[in-house]
């Protein structure tokens, strides 16, 4: 039995559909699996011992995009079981495509969450338990969405690390400002390596906080934004003794590790995005009137939702975090 499944595109999402995942593998013990999807979710996922293939999707590349989905539905070929964790009408065209025999595609708005018993009904669902109910649908059970799950193994620092992850692929509206990371940071650097972490299109804010906390007289800082595949910084980050960070990926990768995480958020609805299942975590946030507004960019030109947050209440987190996960933490 074969098994093809689109992972959702943003390196968040496709971790947070690992619980959904999990459940999948166990319902179907004797399949083989393949993975198609963009570059950063399959490169994340792609460890599980189940996975027999993996396929990059590139089909936004140059060309006419339909032919491409074509051919790449082609190079997958057939499937007892496809599905699609995306909503997209190229990711419906592409399952079509490989001639599967069963097809199943995510719908944002329509997931049965009656197959979820985690669900009582009331109040916002997280990602987690939409994809799993999701999943439900696929496999006729009433599987419960577990932890989440990354096997790429952690690598841990000589000594103790605060890791700080000031970007957000989705939006500026996302981000704390860099002064005030390294105002943060600046207070554990005494007993903890820094390391910055952020994508490509984030070098320029992480190289504002090393520049920030070099003007401290922090020394001991390492600059990772851009340096690093995604194995390795989901490794980097499952070696965390504390993480601070936005709304993002590396977000969910730290749960997936359970590591100690002050997570900030602003324009998001924390309810549907926070870490899962990870108890040593805690949000930092502001209540107003204008958030969430799910804006890539504050359509208000404020971003109090962000700018109210200061650095002494992340402190403060951060040193419950500590005191909390005592004696986990490593000694200096």
């Amino acid at each position: 039995m074969k098994i093809l499944i689109e992972l959702p595109t943003w390196l968040g999402d496709a971790v947070m559909a690992t619980p959904a995942l999990e459940n999948l593998y166990t319902a179907y013990p004797e399949a083989g699996i393949t993975l198609v999807g963009s570059h950063v979710a399959t490169e994340a996922l792609m460890a599980h011992p189940r996975i027999t293939r993996v396929v990059v999707d590139e089909t936004k590349k140059e060309g006419f995009r339909p032919l491409n989905v074509y051919r790449t539905a082609k190079i997958l070929g057939p499937h007892d079981i496809a599905l699609s964790f995306r909503s997209h009408l190229y990711s419906k065209l592409l399952l079509h495509l490989t001639h599967s025999k069963k097809i199943y595609q995510y719908k944002k708005n329509t997931t049965h969450y009656s197959l979820l018993t985690t669900h009582s009904g009331q109040g916002p669902v997280h990602q987690v338990e939409k994809y799993q109910a999701f999943v439900n649908t696929v496999t006729g059970r009433h599987d419960t969405p577990g932890p989440l799950r990354l096997d790429w193994p952690a690598r841990k620092t000589p000594r103790p690390a605060l890791g700080i992850n000031p970007g957000a692929t989705y939006g500026s509206a996302k981000r704390w400002v860099p002064e005030r990371f390294a105002e943060t940071a600046a207070a554990f650097s005494d007993r903890y390596e820094i390391l910055v972490f952020g994508g490509p299109g984030e070098k320029e804010i992480a190289d504002d906080i090393e520049r920030a906390l070099g003007e401290r007289g922090v020394k001991r800082v390492t600059n990772l934004a851009g340096k690093t595949t995604i194995p390795e910084l989901c490794s980097a980050i499952g070696g965390l003794d504390l993480f601070l960070t936005g709304d993002s990926g590396p977000m969910h990768i730290a749960a997936a590790y359970r590591v100690p995480t002050v997570a900030l958020f602003g324009p998001t609805k924390h309810e549907e995005t926070c870490q899962w299942m990870n108890e040593k975590s805690l949000i930092v946030r502001k209540e107003m009137e204008c958030a969430p507004c799910m804006k890539r960019t504050c359509p208000l030109k404020h971003h109090a939702c962000m700018m109210e947050i200061t650095p002494q209440e992340v402190v403060e987190a951060l040193k419950e975090l500590e005191q909390r996960n005592t004696p986990p933490m490593r000694r200096a």
